[in-house]
């Protein structure tokens, strides 16, 4: 248990500690922002909206941040789309992104964006397809209780991540008319043009 954890107050001068071997080199924490390799994740949203990703060398673990020669790492941010309660009060936010697919390591997600100074508590984060397929793009993480639609958070992932893996799925329609019926005012049309 960190100090910030016991003293939530504290993270307006004091940010939570990193666990390097979860994050790309030369990554470390602000109160309201996370810098890897001397880029702001909040920076990064500025310039790209969310979802966007940003891969840096990976670190070798156990090593306190020696770079990796031969393995990547990426930090995804997304939006806070949602956060609810279910039937047995817990907490489940629901975010903008598809994280399905990626190798995402959920229990150093954090809050970037603004500092939180009321206690964190276990919420489910659900991406993508995961409220169809149990599973999939979820994971139980520290999150603030005052955690908020609009809300920006930060997920270390191993590997390279790439921008259409994670891109949230658009909602299709499907088509109830029938060929049949699509055909017949398509030539319905057309006989008024004569």
């Amino acid at each position: 248990m960190t100090l910030t954890a016991m003293m939530p107050s504290l993270r307006r001068t004091l940010a939570d500690p990193l666990n390097i071997d979860a994050w790309p080199e030369s990554s470390h924490a602000t109160t309201t922002d996370v810098i890897v390799s001397g880029v702001s994740m909040l920076r990064l949203v500025d310039v790209c909206q969310t979802p966007c990703v940003h891969t840096a060398t990976a670190v070798i673990p156990g090593t306190h941040g020696r770079r990796s020669p031969y393995r990547d790492a990426a930090v995804v941010v997304v939006q806070v789309t949602a956060v609810l309660r279910n039937f047995d009060a817990a907490r489940v936010v629901l975010i903008d992104a598809c994280l399905d697919s990626v190798d995402a390591t959920w229990r150093e997600t954090r809050l970037i964006g603004r500092a939180s100074t009321v206690k964190s508590s276990t919420a489910i984060l659900l991406s993508g397809e995961s409220h169809e397929t149990p599973g999939l793009g979820r994971g139980m993480v520290e999150l603030p209780d005052d955690l908020r639609e609009g809300d920006l958070l930060a997920i270390p992932c191993m590997g390279v991540v790439a921008l259409r893996d994670i891109r949230a799925r658009p909602q299709f329609e499907v088509d109830t008319v029938a060929p049949l019926e699509r055909d017949a005012v398509a030539l319905t049309w057309l006989a008024q043009l004569a």
